[in-house]
């Protein structure tokens, strides 16, 4: 039988996006599915509040930072939070560049750990272009592909989430149903059980 898709919306610059990513590959181990990761980004001071004042909106921002390190320090993972909001859309053109050639997941492990190590800029074309080639595509073909269709590749992406009514990452949509947050992972597998794609 045809896998089921769903869909993880995510961002490599949200920790609970990282977070997020190895449960949802092990669904398609787990269950008849195929999960779609599709970019999205969203204004971080309108989902967390203004970030430049000592208030409660900041404070809750570096809560949530904790509960992530926490999480990941389980997983035997490492989140450094960010010293800067990053754009991520050049980190989102390598994603569906390496999608389109079947390395997203060899790509995303690696910017994902590199980022939150701070080890990776994910605004810079070299470094970006460093990890397409390292995946073993190629890195001129890629800048090619950033110049010409990225952007309007990625803003179908941005369209796409409109219409499934995301507002935050991860998000993942099962039958059309959202699930917003990492820890809303076994939700999605009830949400499947109840569907009889358990394999």
């Amino acid at each position: 039988m045809k896998p089921h898709e769903i869909k993880l919306y995510f961002a490599y610059t949200s920790p609970y996006s990282y977070l997020a990513m190895q449960p949802a590959y092990d669904l398609e181990d787990s269950h008849n599915v195929r999960v779609r990761f599709i970019p999205y980004g969203v204004n971080i001071r309108k989902v967390y509040g203004p970030l430049d004042r000592e208030d409660a909106d900041r404070r809750k921002v570096r809560y949530l930072y904790i509960d992530a390190r926490r999480i990941a320090k389980e997983r035997g993972l490492v989140i450094y939070p960010p010293k800067m909001i990053f754009s991520a859309r050049l980190a989102f053109y390598g994603g569906l560049y390496a999608a389109k050639n079947q390395q997203f997941r060899a790509y995303s492990d690696r910017v994902f750990d590199r980022f939150w190590r701070q080890e990776l800029d994910v605004e810079s074309r070299d470094d970006i272009s460093a990890i397409v080639a390292e995946v073993g595509l190629d890195h001129a073909e890629f800048l090619r592909y950033v110049d010409a269709d990225a952007r309007a590749d990625l803003d179908a992406c941005f369209v796409e989430a409109d219409r499934d009514k995301v507002f935050g990452m991860p998000t993942f949509i099962v039958d059309g149903e959202p699930f917003w947050g990492e820890d809303r992972i076994e939700w999605v597998i009830s949400k499947l059980d109840a569907m009889g794609l358990r394999r």
